[in-house]
């Protein structure tokens, strides 16, 4: 029995496109069951209502794409999510972790050792699984911080080689996130972008991304302003969210420093003051309310822990 978790994350944060994403304590939770029957699914959470064969699942997917054909998974797993979906938390990137870890326990036969023990997952391991995830997902700045905890960044080299590494945040930092009962697919979201950009626009956006950099470290107000501004996703994808400019000028009046979307929608991210989480989570749900696109404000945590995995343990994770 073997039971892997995986937070949720938000990517991009405004000027970092593609390339930063920070984990939050929200999870999905596996446990594989093995038996000689062919493998099942089963849902709970946000799951529960998912209508997915077991081999369109994307733990699913992600587990046989980790795993040598030769040696089919059969037996059962468990998946228990609170992640909303469709909603800008990286629900995909969390259950390609998911399968890609299950995967690489099963095939390093590290699963055949004593019952209770919690797996150290090394630095090595995820940046493959991080290599991995992204030929799966097409972009690696949800799966990044879903393996690694905290706020990542994620560049590549000459030759097209990720390297991910994290980012310091500050803990003056407040993070809310809200969202429409709309839910935007990342295609949606993809085809919605312009295929060029200007060389202008693109020389602007290194500076705010250098700014955000800057602002998420020290809790600087005006270099969050800058760096949560965006023109290379936002102006095509906020059109496409019920409700969601009016719930970005709610969190800027209720004392945000600044808000943009979370990964492709149809959530959003306001950052502010610590102490005016609660209060600017009431002001963007009460503005998606009032646009007709009824919605939640939740005050986020986050989570440095990234992608944990264990044997024979029942109860709660520490």
């Amino acid at each position: 029995m073997i039971d892997i978790r995986v937070p949720c994350s938000t990517s991009n944060l405004g000027a970092g496109f593609d390339c930063i994403g920070l984990a939050f304590r929200r999870y999905l939770s596996i446990r594989y069951s093995p038996d000689d029957a062919p493998l099942r699914v089963q849902r709970t959470g946000t799951l529960e209502h998912l209508d997915i064969p077991a081999d369109r699942d994307a733990v699913v997917h992600a587990l046989r794409t980790a795993w040598p054909s030769a040696r089919p998974v059969t037996g059962v797993i468990a998946m228990h999510s609170d992640i909303p979906i469709g909603r800008g938390l990286g629900s995909s990137a969390a259950a390609t972790v998911a399968g890609i870890m299950l995967g690489h326990l099963l095939h390093t036969d590290e699963v055949n050792g004593e019952d209770d023990v919690v797996y150290e997952i090394s630095p090595l391991t995820r940046m493959s699984a991080l290599a991995h995830a992204t030929d799966i997902e097409g972009h690696p700045d949800n799966a990044a911080p879903s393996l690694f905890g905290g706020l990542v960044a994620v560049a590549r080299d000459d030759g097209g080689a990720l390297n991910a590494f994290r980012l310091p945040l500050s803990d003056d930092i407040g993070i809310v996130f809200a969202a429409p009962d709309t839910a935007i697919s990342t295609v949606a979201a993809r085809a919605a972008l312009p295929a060029d950009v200007p060389h202008a626009l693109a020389s602007r956006m290194l500076g705010r991304t250098a700014a955000l950099v800057r602002g998420l470290e020290s809790a600087d107000p005006d270099l969050l302003r800058i760096g949560l501004t965006d023109e290379l996703h936002v102006p095509y994808r906020l059109p496409l969210i019920p409700g969601g400019a009016a719930a970005l000028g709610a969190a800027i009046d209720a004392g945000a420093w600044g808000a943009t979307i979370s990964g492709s929608g149809s959530g959003l991210i306001a950052i502010g003051p610590h102490a005016k989480r609660a209060t600017i989570a009431s002001a963007m749900s009460e503005a998606l309310a009032r646009a007709g696109a009824t919605g939640v404000g939740i005050e986020m945590e986050c989570d440095t822990d990234g992608v944990r995995a264990r044997r024979g343990i029942d109860g709660g994770w520490d």
